[in-house]
């Protein structure tokens, strides 16, 4: 049995702790590797390390920065199919799907790439007689991310590439359900000249978090996971002075108007509710037909998730593979199981699908439940599966009102020909991101990504300009170089600027 290990100022260790955690292959059910949980020792030992890195790292040219981002930008393409097998024999997800992860947190390295320039500061000449002012920017410290199973490569790419481009040094608490594609993007960053202690990745569970969490030598914590946690890790980490951006939990809503390409939206709203079986944040689980639409886009709808091609995620013809645990597809079942005890209609029901050669794995198929209302528990859990709820309202207005109204403000879509209608949908819901005709809309690199209400707790994005600020800290000089000391005109009164 394979162990993973932690990796802590340029080598893997065993650590201190003899905890593990199982690491399944979710398509053949199967324990195919355990994962260390680290002790409060062995992440101490991580944040000392980059402690220790940060006093040098800090002061290292911003050149020198982003010659090494750029030689890992190029490890990280060369070896992005590995890294993509590694994600699906751990997450499940097929490997198109795995590669795309892949090269969705290679922009945001690349965007880092760009450091000498997102760094720069301000420079105002003669402010006052023989006095200039001028600002830059200088990183935190030790900072972490604590990051969720659904992109083990993508979702940490999003943090540490910024966080070490502006100088600072990084501590990693993957997911202990695959937490492979992290020790080799260590291994890469090493290859790529990185010093040792500027990047560690150390794994476990509360134990680790809570370690991380309350440790004074922590400057700042990043976090991607379930609205509850993300809670939590804001008030336990703002009380110990720490920055923090905890993302969480998403219900993510597509509105279809009756002037929408019937086709075009079901292939969008399919593709969205289903890929990566649904395990995205910002999936679209939850369809609002507005009008006459609703027969339609629940009748195309419905085909194609009939159509989809369930299996193994190493299968090439695989469109859609297992989710990530026993556990989750359990809960999944579930759910569906409630929203028709409820009163909503089950018109695609994936509960029963058994792929073959892999009976054991853990696979729900697509799934379209109609008739869904807000009260019901599909529409009011976050579910994280491949299953699609269909709402049906009269009007745009309504759908604008039902989406302000849910706690959660990830992300939301809406399919329409109309200009006049997409503005105001633009401009009337209160979500952080916002698809015109794109169910998915997740920013390039030099845009933040981010939700708000309860999908966001903290004021600052992930990655791009947001990233930057959250993981430096400014400051501003005020400066004169006087001829003589006859030229101090000192006072007591306030200074001004004359």
């Amino acid at each position: 049995m394979r162990t993973v290990q932690h990796w802590i100022a340029g080598k893997t260790t065993t650590g201190s702790s003899d905890r593990t955690a199982p690491v399944f292959n979710p398509a053949t059910g199967q324990q195919q590797a355990e994962v260390l949980l680290g002790s409060v020792g062995d992440v101490e030992s991580a944040i000392a390390a980059a402690r220790d890195a940060f006093g040098s790292w800090s002061q290292t040219s911003v050149s020198r920065r982003a010659k090494i981002l750029f030689t890992f930008r190029e490890l990280v393409n060369a070896h992005a199919a590995e890294l993509a097998e590694l994600i699906t024999d751990e997450h499940g997800k097929v490997l198109s799907d795995a590669m795309g992860e892949v090269q969705r947190g290679l922009e945001v390295v690349e965007f880092a790439c760009g450091i000498p320039s997102l760094l720069k500061g301000d420079f105002s000449d003669q402010v006052s007689t023989d006095v200039d002012t001028f600002s830059f920017r200088e990183p935190l410290g030790v900072v972490a991310g604590i990051t969720p199973f659904n992109f083990p490569a993508m979702v940490p790419m999003w943090m540490f590439p910024v966080a070490i481009a502006c100088g600072n040094t990084f501590v990693l608490k993957p997911s202990e359900r695959d937490p492979s594609a992290s020790m080799r993007l260590a291994e890469l960053w090493q290859e790529a000249g990185l010093p040792d202690g500027v990047f560690n990745v150390v794994h476990g569970d509360k134990v680790a978090v809570d370690t991380i969490l309350d440790s004074p030598d922590v400057a700042a914590v990043s976090f991607v996971g379930s609205t509850p946690i993300a809670r939590y890790i804001h008030e336990r980490a703002t009380a110990t002075g720490k920055r923090v951006q905890a993302l969480g939990g998403a219900k993510n809503h597509a509105i279809i108007l009756p002037d929408a390409d019937v086709d075009f939206a079901a292939d969008h709203l399919a593709a969205a509710a289903f890929g990566s079986a649904g395990e995205r944040c910002m999936a679209i689980s939850a369809a609002v037909a507005v009008g006459t639409a609703g027969d339609a886009i629940v009748a195309a709808v419905n085909q194609r998730a009939r159509d989809v091609k369930v299996g193994s995620g190493r299968d090439s013809d695989s469109e859609m593979g297992p989710v990530v645990t026993r556990q989750a597809q359990e809960r999944i079942v579930e759910l569906i199981g409630t929203g028709e005890s409820q009163g909503a209609d089950v018109t695609v029901d994936g509960r029963t699908l058994e792929v073959a050669g892999h009976e054991e794995g853990f696979f729900v198929g697509p799934t379209v439940i109609d008739g869904v209302t807000t009260e019901m528990d599909v529409y009011t859990e976050e579910i994280f599966g491949p299953v699609l709820s269909v709402l049906r309202v009269d009007t745009v207005d309504e759908a604008i009102a039902m989406i302000n109204a849910n706690p959660y403000g990830n992300g939301t879509a809406i399919f329409t020909s109309s200009g006049e209608a997409a503005r105001r949908f633009q401009r009337g819901v209160h979500v952080g991101m916002i698809g015109i005709n794109v169910p998915v809309p997740v920013p390039m690199a030099y845009y933040s990504f981010g939700g708000w209400k309860d999908s966001l707790f903290g004021d600052k994005h992930v990655h791009g300009p947001e990233g930057v600020g959250f993981y430096t800290r400014a400051k501003v000089v005020t400066a004169r170089w006087p001829r003589t000391s006859a030229d101090s005109e000192a006072s007591f009164h306030f200074p001004t600027s004359k």
